[in-house]
């Protein structure tokens, strides 16, 4: 069952992140007390509220340390937008590439799409339902014979009483008690069809049969292509103008009642959302829960004065100073205010340090915690001890095919012993080395599945040794293979 964030106490918070992160404590504590504070900052009158800003917070720790996965599972936690870019990507104003108020129009975009679909989860039952009715009356037509038998009955009598100039007697009205009239007897066999089918739509026994649905064309790859990048920075959705101008296309396509449901169910919830209070939210969403890790800002860090790609390294922490300090950003939606996002920044920091930074910067980024190397004994608790563990995704993967895998004990800590030692003899990536050690080991067995006979497989430290000792004694080998 799922907590509300505003429920949970910075050490609940850590206890969520260790279902997929072992280790980093540190760094665990720090993002905990971040979160906790903005559900007390929303406590407290609007004025005092207005003061506080968010502190941000410096990560320092090579590759592969938990340190994106912190940030990410953050922000799941607390159902907030949330990005993930890379300082490197940005060049100072005035020069080709990126500039940083993308960072912001890109969080906006994101809370853009997790506030429509919270209200689209909210209005589903009923958008539901009005799909079926689309689909019902696509599947049941209604009874046009009786209708256009009368319409030319009523035109004939017209037509002869105009000729003879005189009034054809209508026939005396059947009294009470006779049989109701075919109108009556056809729209109740109509309604009990519709009825009928409905029923059988609800219950998926007409799942798989094909109807013909309108839906509506997307404008954007054609406008995204054209669209000069400078009209969103000044406010101006050029692809929302040229979709009002020459309006929605449709096109009908051919599809099982199953996936019309879904297609005519998402149609219809965005039918129901008002967009104004979509927007309205989003940008509140973004402004007061938004949280964007800048990765990699090591690689931006350092105030000498140089010539060539390097050039903007400096001015790109100078442009990202009023973002994070605070400012306010024109995007397609309206005006986005920065005050109060939060802003995690991380670097190996193995080149340069963090007082490479200028002042201003560092001053930006008060709380710092340091993310220790991973262990062997680290990399094996991350084969088994997450959520998600590796071990357990292959095991669901290969699932999917009939074959159960089983991981021995002796197992998991030859793999963890093996990655460690590729990563003590080239690159230290951390835990992103076992996914390349995990793959290579599984390789023929990921590759066979489907076809084998074999529906049970054990893997046991001598099956690891067999696949990989020679590759990892081999430095040469370990550095393109793994």
């Amino acid at each position: 069952m799922e907590i509300p964030i505003e429920n949970l106490t910075p050490r609940q918070i850590v206890a969520q992140l260790n279902n997929y992160i072992v280790g980093q404590e540190e760094a665990k504590r720090a993002v905990a007390i971040a979160l906790r504070n903005r559900y007390r900052r929303q406590k407290l009158p609007k004025e005092q509220r207005e003061d506080i800003i968010p502190k941000n917070i410096l990560m320092i720790g090579p590759t592969g340390v938990g340190k994106t996965e912190i940030a990410r599972r953050l922000a799941q936690l607390a159902r907030a937008p949330f990005i993930k870019v890379e300082a490197t990507k940005f060049t100072e104003v005035g020069y080709v590439g990126r500039d940083v108020d993308s960072i912001i129009r890109d969080l906006v975009n994101v809370s853009m799409r997790l506030v429509e679909n919270e209200k689209i989860e909210e209005v589903r039952p009923v958008a539901e339902k009005r799909a079926i009715d689309r689909i019902v009356d696509l599947l049941v037509k209604p009874p046009r014979e009786f209708e256009t038998t009368t319409r030319t009955e009523d035109s004939f009598r017209q037509a002869f009483e105009r000729v003879i100039g005189a009034t054809i007697s209508q026939p005396p009205p059947p009294p009470a008690e006779e049989e109701p009239h075919y109108e009556e007897r056809t729209h109740a066999a109509y309604e009990r069809q519709k009825r009928k089918v409905r029923e059988q739509i609800e219950s998926g026994a007409r799942d798989d049969e094909l109807v013909e649905i309108e839906v509506e064309e997307a404008h954007t790859p054609f406008m995204q292509v054209f669209t000069p990048q400078g009209m969103e920075e000044m406010g101006f959705d050029l692809s929302a103008q040229l979709a009002n101008a020459f309006g929605r296309q449709t096109t009908f396509r051919r599809v099982p009642v199953a996936e019309a449901k879904v297609i005519l169910t998402e149609e219809e919830a965005r039918k129901m959302i008002d967009r104004s209070a979509l927007t309205r939210d989003a940008i509140q969403r973004a402004e007061q829960t938004g949280i964007v890790f800048l990765d990699e800002i090591d690689k931006i860090a350092g105030r000498e004065s140089t010539v060539g790609p390097d050039v903007s390294r400096e001015g790109v922490q100078r442009d990202l100073l009023p973002i994070i300090e605070g400012s306010t950003v024109v995007t397609k939606y309206g005006p986005v205010r920065t005050d109060h996002i939060l802003f995690i920044c991380a670097g190996a920091f193995n080149v340069s340090k963090p007082s490479d930074l200028i002042p201003e910067l560092q001053g930006r980024l008060p709380i710092r915690v340091e993310l220790t190397d991973l262990g062997e004994q680290d990399l094996r608790r991350i084969l088994t001890e997450p959520k998600n563990a590796l071990t357990k995704q292959y095991a669901q993967l290969l699932a999917a095919d009939g074959v159960f895998i089983e991981f021995q004990e002796d197992a998991i800590d030859e793999i963890a012993h093996m990655a460690h030692e590729v990563n003590l003899r080239t690159e230290n990536i951390g835990a992103r080395r076992l996914h390349t050690v995990m793959e290579k080991l599984l390789e023929d067995i990921l590759f066979e599945a489907p076809d084998t006979e074999t529906k049970r497989i054990v893997i046991d430290a001598e099956w690891v040794h067999r696949k990989l000792s020679d590759l990892v004694k081999d430095t040469d080998l370990s550095k393109y293979i793994l």
